[in-house]
């Protein structure tokens, strides 16, 4: 067997990209960009170099070829508690070719069963949703110690332009939180937007997170080469969301925008977006804005 060791290329593409994400006032998703650049990039690769034909890993998750397409598609496990599509949703034709997927056709329960018959250490282990490079999953420490520099307070408005206090800085806020705010006004108040260029963070009600549009980039097709008209898809907004009808419309080579039936709460910068069709995967990107950030920002 070999060990390889991708702690730079991790720190270059995953760690450094999470901290500069938050500078930016985004929300990213880590384990989307390790599934890009480390499993199916740097670790595909060598494994190719070895002569390997196929890298085998524990993503619920299908990869089906379809002849009359003549593509490879990704499809969700089929243990749909447990289903991980989100999170590959920027595989290539060529990734997907090459790798391969066996617990997608089985439920969680089964193979912590298998891995007990088979006397396996990590057949009790506990599951984890915590991001596997931040000690006791604490954001803002973390944060605050990579760039100690970046972490500047700045005024917190209201959509008139009100302001109500100050914030620590907006690495430690994204849209929707509540809690941790610092301010009293005698009504729950949640943040709506953040204003990079005025270091601001906007707070209003519970009815102001919600929002029916949004702008994503940096789009990634599965089922085909790209989007020349509008359809009518499925889509999440974050891994645990639930998927919702949206019309999905291209705008030039690299972005789409997707106009949902139903207001949706919280669509965050800088969280994936996927698209479905039933079972299947269309593609996904990066939400880069929403109408919900551009009507909410200072004026």
């Amino acid at each position: 067997h070999y060990m390889i060791n991708f702690r730079e290329v991790f720190a270059r593409q995953v760690i450094t990209n999470f901290c500069q994400e938050y500078t930016k006032g985004r929300t990213p998703n880590p384990c989307i960009r390790c599934n890009q650049y480390i499993k199916f990039g740097a670790l595909l690769k060598k494994a190719i170099s070895l002569d390997a034909r196929f890298v085998a890993t524990g993503h619920y998750a299908r990869i089906e070829f379809d002849k009359t397409r003549r593509r490879y598609l990704l499809k969700k496990g089929y243990d749909l508690k447990k289903d991980q599509s989100y999170v590959l949703y920027m595989m290539t034709q060529e990734q997907l070719r090459h790798t391969l997927m066996p617990l997608g056709k089985l439920t969680k329960e089964k193979v912590r069963k298998l891995a007990q018959q088979r006397k396996l250490g990590v057949a009790d282990k506990a599951e984890s949703q915590e991001i596997c490079f931040i000690p006791n999953n604490n954001y803002g420490e973390y944060l605050q110690e990579y760039l100690p520099r970046a972490t500047k307070p700045g005024p917190i408005f209201d959509k008139e332009g009100k302001i109500l206090g100050e914030h620590k800085g907006i690495l430690f806020y994204t849209i929707g939180q509540r809690k941790r705010m610092g301010i009293a006004v005698g009504e729950p108040l949640y943040v709506i937007a953040i204003d990079r260029e005025r270091n601001a963070i906007i707070v209003g009600r519970e009815e102001d997170v919600y929002t029916d549009e949004l702008i994503a980039s940096e789009i990634n097709y599965i089922d085909r080469e790209r989007l020349t008209e509008p359809i009518k898809v499925k889509a999440k907004i974050r891994y645990s969301a639930q998927e919702a009808e949206v019309i999905l419309t291209p705008k030039g080579k690299d972005k789409v925008q997707l106009k949902f039936r139903q207001p949706q709460r919280a669509i965050t910068p800088g969280q994936a977006v996927v698209f479905y069709r039933g079972d299947e995967v269309i593609g996904g990107g990066t939400i880069s804005s929403s109408c919900l950030t551009k009507k909410n920002l200072l004026k």
